[in-house]
């Protein structure tokens, strides 16, 4: 099964979210990092490190860190949310 890896991306525009597929999906460029969003099938996103310091996306981090542990299957840092509730979060953060 392939994954759809939606990158977030700051640039003049703003904050815009572009999928693409990659026979490369681990590659990761410098000062990002990945995370797999979703309740069921899950989405790759890779987002800047910078996100870290955010205090909502550090919240979400918690909660799911709470209720599920640090048990990530995927290979990268698991966020067990709706999507649009991630989308949410990161699209608010400056």
């Amino acid at each position: 099964m392939a994954i759809s890896m939606g990158r977030i991306l700051r640039g003049k525009q703003g904050l815009r979210r572009s999928s693409s597929r990659t026979n490369r999906e681990s590659e990761v460029p410098k000062g990002h990092f990945a995370v797999y969003v979703g309740e069921g099938e899950k989405k790759r996103f890779v987002i800047p490190i910078s996100y870290l310091k955010d205090h909502s996306f550090q919240n979400l981090l918690n909660q799911s860190e709470e209720e599920f542990g640090f048990d990530h299957p995927m290979g990268g840092l698991t966020i067990l949310c709706p999507e649009d509730t991630f989308l949410d979060i990161i699209s608010s953060i400056q």
